[in-house]
């Protein structure tokens, strides 16, 4: 297993499928106007395979199929039965829920058993205010229909946004405990997309924990995340919450994640500003030695604490605006995955 130069494995790979999404969420995607990669560059299934496939003879034994929106991915169980069926521990895949509904069952059958779903909120106003989508419905359905189809390791994501969302922490933690459900919080992060990014709108993991407290009683913290980003908690009545506070209590010296866009350009980083061009090696007719060589090189060389540096800002603001988005695409959160 490769180390990176501050000595971190590398172990999972967050790997992109699309980089299109039926949402345009103010966190992520706040701009009226979106350019998406032309179908002809994005990896096809037998070259995501072939990726996962190098990934995992180096070390990797968790991956995320993330976007964009992953379910918007054509044909999309086919890639999940391919995955399923390798030597993985761990294969998850986040999605928006919008088509959930008719996809929670061919997931399933396909192999896929774990299943992370966004819920900023559970007002549709909210919804429709957050995400410029008036798609709540269409969640919820398909969150019941993950689990009719047999999703028993169901999380729940939700970024927190002060003044927007933030009343609304202890209805979702009901709602989770109701659907048998991990509530993760995600505090507010300045990546690359977040071009209306406001440090005042962050709801720190310290003032989650502090309402938590007041209104269920002192969360137990778990033992220890290791390298996953969430920190888990119990409540007193027993339920399970993590807090991802990548914000203000960043993990990069745990972090032992590759990432890959549907394009297939290698981040080592969130916040990454240059990655490696794997589509180039692919389609070059590079044999599996060399693209496994090229996956090596790129993580021996691994220098990047991104969470780390900007926390150390004194003056923070979004991590690019739209004009210099539109000049370095790469750093959108929807062309990298989450």
């Amino acid at each position: 297993m490769p180390l990176d130069r501050r000595s971190r494995p590398l172990r999972a790979l967050r790997l992109s499928v699309t980089d299109r999404c039926n949402l345009r969420c103010q966190y992520c995607m706040p701009e009226s106007k979106y350019d998406w990669v032309p179908r002809s560059e994005l990896l096809t299934f037998e070259e995501l395979s072939r990726v996962v496939d190098r990934f995992i003879a180096l070390g990797v034994r968790k991956v995320r199929l993330t976007g964009g929106e992953p379910l918007l991915r054509a044909d999309l169980p086919a890639l999940v039965k391919t995955l399923a069926g390798k030597a993985l521990e761990e294969l998850a895949l986040t999605t928006n829920g919008v088509l959930l509904r008719s996809l929670a069952k061919p997931l399933f059958d396909a192999g896929l058993r774990q299943l992370t779903v966004s819920l900023d909120t559970l007002s549709r106003t909210t919804f429709v205010h957050l995400a410029r989508r008036d798609e709540l419905h269409r969640v919820l359905d398909g969150l019941d229909a993950a689990r009719t189809a047999g999703f028993s390791r169901l999380k729940l994501d939700t970024v927190l946004l002060r003044g927007v969302n933030d009343h609304e922490v202890d209805a979702l933690v009901d709602f989770a405990a109701q659907l048998g459900a991990e509530l993760r919080f995600i505090e507010y992060m300045d990546v690359g997309g977040a071009t209306r990014w406001d440090r005042d709108q962050v709801v720190t993991r310290a003032e989650l924990l502090s309402r938590l407290a007041s209104s269920r009683g002192s969360p137990h913290a778990l033992p220890s995340r290791g390298s996953a980003p969430a920190e888990r908690f119990a409540l007193p009545g027993g339920q399970i919450v993590g807090i991802v506070a990548s914000t203000t209590q960043p993990f990069c010296g745990a972090c032992d994640r590759a990432r890959v866009s549907a394009d297939g350009q290698l981040f080592t980083c969130l916040y990454a500003t240059e990655s490696t061009d794997l589509r180039t090696v692919l389609r070059s007719g590079a044999d599996d030695a060399a693209v496994e060589a090229t996956l090596e090189r790129v993580w021996n060389r691994r220098v990047d604490r991104g969470a780390e540096a900007r926390a150390e800002l004194l003056r923070r603001g979004p991590l690019a605006d739209a004009e210099q988005l539109k000049v370095m695409p790469q750093l959108e959160m929807h062309r990298r995955g989450g």
